[in-house]
């Protein structure tokens, strides 16, 4: 699969890794050479110094070590000597395979369901939470960032659409209720169990005390309606008898529960809840009321200052550290992580709930995972991505051809004396 070639970002430290890569390679080059130049020697001398034979046999093993692993080594990141033989060059040629195996490697190693399963309930996510959360300044830092965070949304949120969503969600339930029906309920529950004879005595007492405190305008009020030529005393009389009356009646109705006056309210009341429940007349004057209250330009401005109210105290709170919001959450928070600690089944519960969650993740995405590290790799330029990594592991593979040499010179040597002593 190939989606373009992409150069890889630089090593950290990469001009270090590639001057101590250069040293090694020279370091294992030159036990190479060393033993070649052993073993010319050695050849040339042998014939007058035959026990020179242990060392040229030494220095003969020692070159096919070294140079069977350096042929090894570097067919992992090139052609040796610029041959294309078969099965070198793995790294440039192979990437892309590479890729795929790393991808799957990685999807049925480490995001497998038994691997996360294991991880998640080693580390006992929530009792750790629990533990940080009963911290008092961990409770205040998610106070500090709970407020941020809506004071951030309030910001974010144009007035002109909140303002309208307002107006519009409150209006629309409005239309959607009838008023006249649902006052009639209101009534009903009033009513019951004759909780609005409550409301008579209440209004009885309230006219009680303004009849008291206006006697001497009802007196006034008979002295101008009745003729000029009529007596005081006749006047007087008249407002006697009116006030006794109504005192009398009054206190009638105020002390006998089976009082008429008291039957006639209630069968007014209950016929005027019935009107609004079931009379058409009602419900539509009712709707006209209401579509009149809803076209005003007060329900408009309402909803304006309601959001300007909300946001203003949003952002006074949020940027208080001693607010009262911040205060709560901070609270609530700590307060959380402490019943947490003390709740074993409920930490159980929350360690499934992390676990399933994470199950749910893994599942969702795992395979997406592997194909992200295929086209990744599947993208890195071959030459570039040989480079970086020769420049990670060279340094140690070079330790490879540094071993070949030297044990390939004692496995020479041995078996040069093994024939030497039982050749013959």
């Amino acid at each position: 699969m190939d989606i373009g070639r992409l150069t890889l970002p630089p090593l950290r430290d990469e001009e270090e890794k590639r001057t101590r890569l250069i040293k090694m390679k020279r370091l294992a080059t030159g036990l190479l050479v060393f033993a070649t130049l052993v073993f010319i020697v050695t050849s040339i001398l042998e014939h007058r110094w035959p026990g020179l034979g242990y060392i040229r046999a030494t220095a003969e093993a020692a070159m096919v070590g070294a140079i069977a692993d350096w042929f090894a080594v570097t067919a992992l990141f090139r052609y040796p000597l610029g041959i294309p033989i078969p099965h070198t060059a793995i790294i440039p040629s192979r990437k892309d395979k590479i890729g795929i195996s790393l991808g799957n490697f990685v999807q049925n190693n480490f995001l497998s369901p038994p691997v996360i399963v294991a991880r998640i309930r080693s580390a006992n996510v929530a009792r750790k939470l629990a533990e940080w959360l009963a911290n008092p300044e961990h409770g205040d830092t998610v106070g500090k960032h709970a407020a941020a965070g809506v004071s951030g949304l309030v910001q974010v949120l144009r007035d002109e659409e909140i303002q309208e969503i307002i107006e519009t969600s409150v209006v629309s339930r409005v239309r959607k209720t009838q008023v006249a029906p649902l006052m009639g309920k209101v009534l009903s529950l009033v009513t019951a169990e004759n909780r609005h004879q409550e409301l008579l005595d209440s209004a009885i007492r309230l006219f009680e005390r303004l009849f008291d405190e206006n006697r001497e305008a009802l007196r006034a009020k008979i002295s101008r309606e009745t003729p000029w030529w009529m007596p005081t005393a006749v006047d007087d009389q008249i407002y006697q008898k009116l006030v006794r009356s109504v005192e009398k009646t009054l206190h009638e109705v105020t002390a006998d529960p089976e009082h008429p006056l008291r039957h006639r309210f209630n069968e007014a009341v209950g016929e005027f809840v019935e009107r609004l429940r079931s009379s058409p007349e009602m419900i539509a004057r009712g709707e006209e009321l209401k579509e009149e209250v809803l076209r005003h330009p007060a329900v408009r401005e309402y909803s304006g200052s309601l959001w300007a109210d909300v946001k203003g105290s949003v952002l006074r709170h949020s940027a208080d550290p001693q607010s009262e919001f911040r205060r709560r959450v901070g609270h609530a928070v700590t307060r959380f992580g402490a019943s947490l600690q003390q709740d074993e089944e409920l930490l159980d519960k929350v360690n499934g709930w992390v676990e399933q969650a994470v199950l749910y993740v893994v599942d969702q995405y795992r395979h997406e995972v592997a194909a992200l590290i295929e086209t990744t790799v599947s993208a890195w330029d071959p030459e570039d991505t040989t480079q970086k990594i020769e420049l990670q592991i060279g340094r140690d593979l070079q330790y490879i051809r540094i071993n070949g040499t030297l044990v390939g010179g004692l496995v020479g040597l041995l078996i040069y004396t093994f024939a030497q002593l039982f050749g013959a």
